[in-house]
């Protein structure tokens, strides 16, 4: 007999988490829409170079390429519904303002992310096009974090980073393409020995800045120590302003803030403030954010832009759970008026009725029913089973 298995990284989702899974999407999409987030529905293929266009190189190793039957173009299986956002923002709505903008859908990863992480994300976020202020990136920080309390995540903790100091560093210096790319994965790996190889060769100052980057880890405090330890360059200066404005706006929102000026998270993407949420119970981070004016450009529409995004499978993984009714069992009669509009009335209270098809009296305690509808002095009531 055959057995019928799905690829590594992905399966398939049963009622129960389903349902938790949809009621999730649904209540966080309607708590962007009370924010002014309109949604949009971008196509789950695309030709690859606009579905990679300033995305760098990360995200076109992790897209599925296929070649398009009828232009003979080679099409890519998005894995991330940002770029396809921004795209929309430059060159199908046109707005001059700003722009809110929401999405949920499923993305494909040609490799799994992280620890046991699925290659089908179910990705739901928000973007802001159109401000280039702090402020823009203080509501999708509010945002990201009102929606996993809406989830019922009690715990976590908001780490903050900006990659503008390090693109300042590597700019300075004149260093090549790919020495920036090798200094890029030793600062986010954390590996002082590797990033003490390479950066034998470079200027004392931009080598003892590029090895304390690593180290600048912690509370608002390690801000201040960044300004001694960092050069006074105007762009680090404005990227720690940044952060401490951050900081003082945050203070009291509930959240646990840490800053890492060695989070380079998605460099040749983002432009500025990056941010991730860890909650207890999940080994990746539960949501991933920050600034990429740069892909509007790539679009030929320059626009600022902020937003974030994260995987409702991992949410429903630290998500509280809410008790779920059991449903209520009805018998079979379609010609019954009195029986129909009882069924009808339940239904409109929110209850989950289900009808007795003849046949399967055995399978009945398959369907977790625990009150039935019943006949009493000619009317039609709930009794328990």
């Amino acid at each position: 007999m055959r057995k019928w298995l799905l690829p590594e990284y992905l399966e398939d989702i049963l009622p129960v988490n389903a349902r938790r899974i949809e009621a999730l999407r649904r209540a966080m999409l309607d708590l962007f829409e009370r924010h002014g987030y309109q949604m949009v529905l971008p196509p789950l293929l695309e030709y690859v170079d606009s579905l990679l266009t300033g995305t760098g190189h990360d995200l076109d190793l992790k897209t599925f390429k296929l070649v398009d039957q009828i232009s003979g173009r080679t099409m890519g299986v998005r894995a991330d519904i940002t770029p396809q956002v921004a795209r929309i923002d430059a060159h199908l709505m046109n707005r001059r303002g700003v722009n809110r903008l929401c999405y949920a859908g499923s993305v494909l990863h040609t490799l799994p992310a992280g620890i046991n992480r699925s290659r089908e994300p179910l990705q739901i976020g928000a973007e802001i096009y159109g401000h280039a202020g702090i402020e823009s990136d203080l509501e999708v920080q509010r945002l990201m974090l009102d929606a996993l309390r809406l989830a019922g995540v009690k715990r976590f903790q908001l780490d903050i980073g900006h990659v503008g100091v390090f693109r300042s560093l590597v700019a300075r210096a004149g260093i090549s393409r790919d020495l920036e790319g090798e200094l890029f994965r030793a600062v986010q790996a954390k590996d002082m020995p590797a990033l003490e190889q390479r950066v034998r060769n470079l200027d004392a100052k931009t080598a003892t800045a590029l090895l304390a980057l690593p180290e600048l880890v912690g509370d608002e405090k390690i801000l201040a120590t960044a300004a001694r330890k960092l050069p006074a360059f105007p762009e680090i200066r404005r990227a720690l302003s940044q952060l401490k404005a951050i900081a003082a706006a945050t203070r009291g929102d509930g959240a646990e803030i840490g800053f890492d000026l060695g989070e380079l998270r998605g460099l040749h993407y983002h432009s500025g403030v990056v941010f991730a949420v860890y909650a207890e119970g999940c080994a990746n981070a539960l949501a991933l954010g920050g600034r990429y004016d740069e892909v509007g450009k790539a679009f030929g529409r320059a626009r600022p832009a902020t937003g974030f995004s994260m995987d409702l499978r991992e949410v429903l993984m630290v998500a509280a759970q809410e008790p779920v009714r059991p449903p209520v069992l009805a018998p079979y009669h379609p010609r019954d008026a009195a029986l129909q509009r009882a069924i009808a009335v339940l239904r409109s209270r929110g209850e989950t009725v289900i009808v007795d098809l003849p046949g399967h009296e055995k399978a009945r305690a398959e369907l977790g029913c625990n009150r039935r509808l019943g006949k009493s002095d000619g009317r039609w009531k709930l009794v328990k089973i």
